[in-house]
């Protein structure tokens, strides 16, 4: 998976993911309306959740989601961070193994 860059204090960057089953590469339905998604975002090597970015869903039945960076979630120093993509389905945890990689530059 490949870094997402990402830019000190910015809030509108938006990322979109299609989340699929490991196994078969098939598209994950997300259409059922308990079915919530959240990434929380940590700096690299802290075990301290940041923040938990709620994603939307695009294309539910396609295991398509986007999340933003709402308000103060980017006032952190810049460096590398990850993201923990956890799936709820009508309270069921499902956390995707792979994590999500960003680089997060300091702003000018």
């Amino acid at each position: 998976m490949s870094t997402i860059r990402i830019v000190q204090n910015d809030n509108l960057p938006e990322v979109t993911l299609t989340l699929t089953d490991r196994q078969t590469g098939d598209p994950i339905d997300l259409s059922a309306a308990t079915t919530t998604v959240v990434v929380k975002f940590r700096a690299l090597g802290s075990t301290t959740v940041l923040s938990t970015l709620t994603c939307s869903k695009v294309n539910a039945v396609n295991g398509v989601v986007r999340f933003g960076f709402p308000g103060t979630t980017l006032d952190v120093p810049a460096g590398q961070y990850q993201g923990e993509i956890e799936m709820s389905f009508n309270g069921q945890i499902l956390t995707a193994f792979d994590l999500l990689s960003f680089t997060l530059r300091a702003d000018f």
